[in-house]
């Protein structure tokens, strides 16, 4: 028996909403939340006061535990995370799994912040909460989206406080990148395939392994906006 979208829609966020997704506010840059997304898109939260939660995303990464995370474990962390993301395993993500990763995974992307267990929708001031990214506009209407890509000089600095607030994803993470997921839809379809997302896996790998080493240190990686700004703010944010 066939399923309407709206009732495979209503299914899939009532299983991502069981999965203990938090709720969401206004994110506030003046009062930042202990976030980071990894590389392909994982948020890592902590609270207030706590190690930035790079900390949590490298260790969980590096299976073997020898603080090295070599390329493989990279990409085994990478399609580990897209398999979370592909609610009906048919090994591709549609813009509907996007738009739950966007408002339910990664609020933290279109402005908003987890606060608990309630969802708050308003948008934080020079957000815009509707905007669709790249990967959910089905290869249409493309002409205002910007142009992102990852990794260049700026990634390989540590963010300066004084720079405007990066789009999206980007005061979070370790590439400038606002979006983490729309650099995979490589022919604009709208739709998301494991084995491109893991093409663009490997090559942020290999933009972070700037010395071309075949492993990532934790000491070595760049720190993110929101990073550089908690330590700023005297808090633990330490880049361990």
């Amino acid at each position: 028996m066939s399923i309407s979208r709206r009732a495979f829609g209503l299914g899939c966020a009532g299983l991502v909403a069981a999965s203990a997704v938090p709720a969401a506010a206004a994110l506030d840059m003046d009062d930042l939340p202990n976030v980071f997304i990894a590389p392909m898109g994982k948020p890592f939260r902590a609270k207030a006061g706590a190690p930035y939660p790079v900390v949590d995303w490298f260790k969980g990464a590096d299976k073997n535990g020898d603080g090295k995370l070599d390329h493989a474990e990279f990409m085994a962390d990478a399609g580990a995370f897209f398999d979370y993301l592909d609610l009906n395993h048919d090994g591709s993500l549609s813009s509907f799994e996007v738009e739950v990763y966007e408002r339910r995974v990664a609020p933290e992307i279109i402005g908003l912040k987890v606060v608990g267990d309630l969802r708050d929708s308003r948008m934080a001031p020079g957000h815009d909460g509707a905007r669709l990214w790249l990967a959910q506009l089905g290869g249409g209407g493309l002409s205002d989206v910007p142009v992102y890509t990852d990794g260049g000089p700026d990634s390989e600095k540590h963010a300066d406080v004084n720079e405007p607030v990066p789009e999206g994803a980007a005061p979070f993470s370790l590439l400038n990148v606002p979006e983490p997921l729309a650099a995979a839809d490589v022919d604009f379809s709208g739709t998301i395939k494991k084995a491109n997302f893991l093409k663009v896996a490997d090559r942020r790998f290999n933009t972070l392994d700037r010395n071309q080493d075949g492993f990532l240190l934790l000491a070595k990686l760049p720190k993110t906006f929101v990073q550089v700004r908690l330590e700023k703010q005297n808090r633990k944010g330490f880049h361990f």
